[in-house]
């Protein structure tokens, strides 16, 4: 059972010939997705809880299908925003094409929470007898081909001759164990300074944005996905979160698209002018 992302079928039909076929995956597997984009930009998009699509096979999971809409599902928004990214900068995104209920791939393989039993007080019956085949077979076929198209897009970028900047698109929800959380964006880091830094900046600078640096999350867990690929290599990475409700509908996806474009477009540019 598939559930469309909120917005981006009307995103991608308002497109230019053009622009559409620039916004059709290079690569596209059960797993993951590759957006089409330049090298040259220096940028790697990564969307790791882009869909709350389940495999056939795997039914709900047990679950209501109310259930699989909501954020333990996915990171509700994010992904036409890393949609819109990818065009209007013209860099490459990999994006999930399954649930994180299914498994996590922003875990690392040996994370008790790679495969969720419970979520957000949502118990998950097609989770909660897991054997160690199943698990295993999980990782193979959903989570390492993810893995692997992140690599090569990382690669090829690297080929272009400039270290490739990664950036997590990510969503969280306004309210959490009955607390708001007033963050319009946050900007997740850990110790790596070049691209967090002039992001935050950027973003404070719009003057209409409370803009959380760490929050509402620390910046990284060992294992995750820009640790694996990002803070491993010594490349320069940050996370973006997004409250899920400025994102949950195709005005706000589009709004929040062009604003991130147009600060990117100029941390970028500063970025490249820096190294040369």
């Amino acid at each position: 059972m598939g559930f469309r992302i909120a917005g981006e079928a009307a995103y991608i039909g308002r497109m230019t010939s053009g622009a559409r076929a620039a916004a059709i995956a290079a690569e596209k597997t059960e797993s993951f997705e590759i957006i089409a984009g330049s090298p040259r930009r220096g940028l790697v998009i990564l969307c790791d809880h882009a869909s709350n699509t389940l495999p056939a096979g795997y039914g709900t999971l047990g679950l209501a299908t109310a259930e699989l809409e909501r954020h333990i599902a996915w990171d509700i928004g994010a992904a036409a925003v890393t949609r819109y990214l990818s065009t209007a900068l013209d860099a490459p995104a990999v994006m999930t094409r399954v649930s994180r209920l299914l498994i996590d791939v922003n875990r690392g393989e040996d994370d008790p929470t790679l495969i969720m039993r419970l979520s957000d007080g949502a118990i998950i019956p097609g989770n909660r007898h897991l054997d160690d085949t199943e698990r295993s077979a999980r990782i193979a076929r959903w989570y390492r081909p993810y893995d692997e198209a992140i690599k090569r897009t990382v690669a090829k970028v690297a080929a272009a001759g400039r270290p490739p900047i990664l950036l997590g698109m990510h969503s969280f929800t306004e309210t959490w164990k009955g607390a708001p959380r007033p963050w319009h964006v946050g900007v997740l880091w850990e110790r790596d300074r070049r691209i967090a830094m002039p992001l935050l900046e950027a973003l404070r600078q719009e003057g209409d944005l409370v803009v959380g640096d760490n929050e509402p999350y620390p910046g990284q867990y060992e294992g995750d996905t820009l640790w694996r690929h990002a803070t491993q290599a010594g490349l320069p990475f940050c996370s973006l979160e997004i409250r899920q409700d400025l994102i949950a509908d195709e005005a706000g996806q589009t709004d929040w698209g062009g604003r991130l474009a147009r600060i990117l477009t100029a941390v970028l540019d500063a970025q490249m002018t820096t190294a040369t």
